[in-house]
């Protein structure tokens, strides 16, 4: 009689004879699942500590039968790997075996079934008596890779999701906790990415996902979660399973799987409320998309129930993940799908907001125009009107904003007043302009599509010319507030530099000395009180304004001085539309006209959100001047916690109508949580989550990338115009510590109006984030500098020091050095 169970044999054995981990196998690889061909030497054939002769022969004979000149020899107990006692790690392996070794191996398998550290494991887990293990000897598998994975979390106990880890080569040392590996993590049941690691790794991300899959149909067949060891040979298109059993470890109950995919990106937002921002700005953000979005919709005559229908997708176009904002994006393309030609409008919307990639198939879907042709004809008609009227429609929201907005002078006065009347003025301010912006919006869409548009135009007449050509006619109109400020440091540094001893005193960050200066009190006095709410992160309530912490604009002054030279003369559109379309008059007078539109639409929309960054300002005020009240009254600590409560908490408090009186326990709790955001690296551009965005371990990779390569000579981004330049780069991370120095290239991984200070002095600037009309390319176009955007991880591809060149009409970026 034979020794030797085959694994055809082994599913109609009993599990005494042959053990757990082998019966499993046996089943799995009659199910259909790729395992290793292999062979039981049950207990019984040595009992006595060694096989026989003919044993021995037996155990030969069945090895020549494998497809393999090595072999893997391990246990199988009777108690191995089952539901509650996994006994994992407590018997012997022994891998890369010659045949003519195996019997020997087989001996030290069983006889580590004697060992005191499998009677002290059976002792622990209350199992009686002595489990000599059964010796499984399987053909050995030459693995590129090998791993483990889990259908479930076996630390955080969540049964929705699958990890796999890997190493190369055989994966015993991983197993044996040896090395950690490299760890990937999926959703279950989509098996979409959450997790991967960082740069260069052993799996592709489909051989990762591939091995999840596997993990996941093991545990279908099984029925719970199991842990699996696998193995990839070189040349294979799937793995090897090495071995099933279920997760001891305690789980946490099954859930409903979510269904309904987000998606979040910040490709555009993050230029107006960059890194962490406190609970305050989001939650009054929040509030003014809300409204605004309501404004707009009632404004081009969209039905009153159909807005209300929306009202979920108005209330949500706003996400903070982490601390940092982002953009709803499945909600913003629902309420798209509210105006007339969703689909251009569609393509317009990513052109400004300057989404990377488009959105997945499967949020959209169901998406649809929603307008019927006569009620869209009519929203067409009003928008028509809206444009007709454009130039009133500013002029009102401007006066608007005199009345509402009380003179700077009169803001420090806010403290004398009490809680409630600060309540009272917070809510006046929210009715009469949230409630009513009208121009900003209005332009926005407008803008909208009159870029997109003369954009598409001019590609569709000219080609390539022709948009390189739209970069450089959107330059220099000369009236864009938001260039005025490089204007004028620039008008200062002139002064420090013709002013002797002038360059030490700003550099000293003496104050009364600085205003001291000749010539240059007056201009700072002048620009602190037109653009002292203009800051880094302006839009953030809990920055503080360049009025009260100037040492940025002082240092922008002193780069200032030491540049001289004239600005780059630039050819009129006319001029250069004759050259781009010859012969073409009535081409070039229609695109001429509509070039023209494009840029008041653009100068406006730029001017109205200066006029927003008052609005945030004076409401800084407002918040501040509670946040003294409520120090006062010993509700919190000090002033400034008041940007760690929401705005309807603060008028919960100021109202009466507070669910918690516990001003100080929110604010800890919030200012922790903060501290912990701070602690994480930023996320990306792009995330998807299935469920809720709180919790960071269901959120999708959305690419598995390697690091940049350094040794890249050039890349490319979105041109913005300015022609080209070459300079030393100076990449800045910090704006409020770091400035450029007059003609360097700016690197940034995101600006926002608050930089102006930075562009007053580049040459170039280079972003990793913004689009065609973020405010980044708007500004650097008006003072007539090259400026490329979404140049992907441009800040640790360039190198401050490094000398390049930056095209600004092509969006190339080259290192010369």
């Amino acid at each position: 009689m034979t020794p030797i169970v085959d694994a055809h044999q082994v599913s109609s054995s009993s599990l005494h004879s042959v053990g757990g981990k082998a019966f499993v196998l046996a089943e799995l690889s009659r199910r259909g699942f790729k395992v290793p061909p292999f062979f039981v030497i049950p207990p019984e054939a040595i009992e006595s500590g060694s096989l026989t002769e003919e044993g021995r022969r037996h155990v030969k004979a069945a090895c020549l039968e494998l497809p393999s000149v090595q072999f893997a020899v391990r246990s199988s107990g009777r108690a191995e790997d089952g539901a509650v006692d996994s006994h994992a790690g407590q018997f012997l392996t022994v891998l890369n075996v010659a045949i003519e070794d195996v019997s020997a191996a087989a001996e030290r398998v069983f006889a580590s079934g004697l060992e005191s550290s499998v009677s002290a494991y059976r002792v622990a887990r209350g199992l009686n008596g002595i489990d000599m293990p059964s010796v499984i000897v399987q053909a050995m598998v030459k693995a590129r890779a090998a791993g483990v994975a889990f259908a479930a979390d076996p630390v955080s106990g969540r049964r929705d999701q699958v990890l796999v880890a890997a190493t190369a080569g055989l994966g015993d040392a991983l197993v044996s906790g040896e090395v950690s590996g490299e760890a990937w993590r999926f959703s279950l049941p989509h098996l979409e990415m959450l997790e991967a690691p960082d740069g260069k790794s052993v799996l592709s991300l489909e051989s990762a996902r591939t091995i999840a899959q596997m993990c996941a149909e093991v545990t279908n067949e099984r029925g719970v979660p199991q842990d699996i060891e696998w193995a990839w040979a070189e040349n294979d298109n799937e793995p090897f399973l090495l071995q099933a059993r279920p997760i001891t470890s305690k789980l946490l109950d099954a859930g409903a799987a979510e269904t309904r995919l987000l998606v979040f990106d910040n490709s555009n937002i993050v230029e107006s409320y960059p890194g962490i921002v406190s609970p305050l700005t989001y939650s009054f953000a929040v509030t003014a998309y809300e409204r605004v979005y309501r404004t707009f919709l009632n404004l081009i005559g969209t039905r009153r129930k159909m807005i209300d229908g929306h009202a979920a997708e108005l209330s949500n176009m706003l996400a903070r993940i982490d601390g940092r904002m982002y953009y709803n994006l499945g909600n913003w393309y629902r309420l798209l799908s509210l105006l007339p030609f969703f689909s251009s409008n569609r393509q317009h919307m990513e052109t400004m907001m300057g989404v990377a990639e488009p959105i997945p198939d499967e949020v959209l879907a169901g998406v649809q125009p929603t307008t019927s042709p006569v009620s869209g004809l009519l929203m067409v008609v009003r928008l028509v009107w809206a444009a007709v009227r454009v130039a009133s429609i500013r002029s009102g929201f401007m006066k608007r904003i005199e009345e509402t907005v009380p003179p700077k002078v009169d803001w420090q006065l806010l403290s004398q007043h009490p809680l409630s009347a600060l309540a009272e003025e917070y809510r006046r301010v929210e009715q009469a302009l949230l409630d009513d912006w009208d121009a900003p919006i209005v332009n926005d869409f407008l803008c909208m599509m009159a870029f997109g548009g003369s954009r598409k135009l001019l590609e569709h007449w000219a080609g390539d010319p022709g948009l390189l050509l739209h970069n450089d006619v959107m330059i220099g109109q000369g009236d864009i507030v938001s260039a005025e400020p490089a204007r004028l440091i620039r008008e200062m540094g002139e002064v420090v530099r013709t002013n002797a001893g002038a360059l030490e005193i700003l550099e000293s960050d003496d104050r009364e000395a600085i205003f001291g200066i000749p010539g240059l009190g007056a201009l700072l006095s002048n620009y602190l009180n037109r653009f002292g709410d203009r800051r880094i992160g302006e839009l953030k309530l809990e920055q503080p304004t360049l009025d009260e912490e100037p040492n940025a604009l002082f240092r922008a002054i002193a780069a200032s001085a030491s540049r001289s030279g004239p600005q780059p003369n630039r050819p009129s559109t006319d001029h250069q539309l004759k050259q781009l379309l010859p012969r073409q008059p009535i081409r070039r007078i229609f695109a001429s006209l509509i070039l023209a539109y494009t840029k008041s639409r653009v100068r406006d929309r730029e001017n109205l959100r200066f006029e927003r960054t008052r609005i945030f300002g004076y409401a800084r005020r407002v918040f501040l001047a509670m946040g003294k009240s409520l120090t006062a009254t010993g509700c919190i600590e000090e002033p400034g916690d008041v940007f760690l409560l929401t705005v309807d908490e603060l008028l919960g408090v100021a109202e009466g109508t507070a669910l918690s009186s516990d001003m100080r326990g929110l604010v800890g709790l919030r200012r922790q949580e903060l501290e912990d955001a701070t602690k994480l690296s930023d996320p990306p551009e792009r995330i998807l989550v299935r469920g809720s965005v709180i919790d960071r371990a269901s959120r999708q990779a959305t690419a598995v990338a390697d690091r940049v390569a350094k040794d890249e000579g050039e890349r490319r981004g979105t041109a913005c115009g300015g022609g080209s330049v070459t300079g030393i780069a100076r990449v800045i991370l910090d704006p409020a510590e770091e400035q450029v120095r007059a003609g360097e290239i700016l690197v940034a991984r995101h600006t926002d109006p608050g930089w102006i200070s930075h562009f007053a002095n580049a040459a170039a600037v280079i972003g990793e984030r913004g689009s065609v009309l973020s405010h980044s390319a708007i500004v650097s176009r008006e003072l007539g500098i090259p400026c490329v955007v979404a140049l992907h991880e441009a800040c640790d591809w360039i190198n401050t020091g490094e000398r390049i060149e930056v095209d600004g009409s092509s969006g190339w970026v080259r290192k010369l050095t």
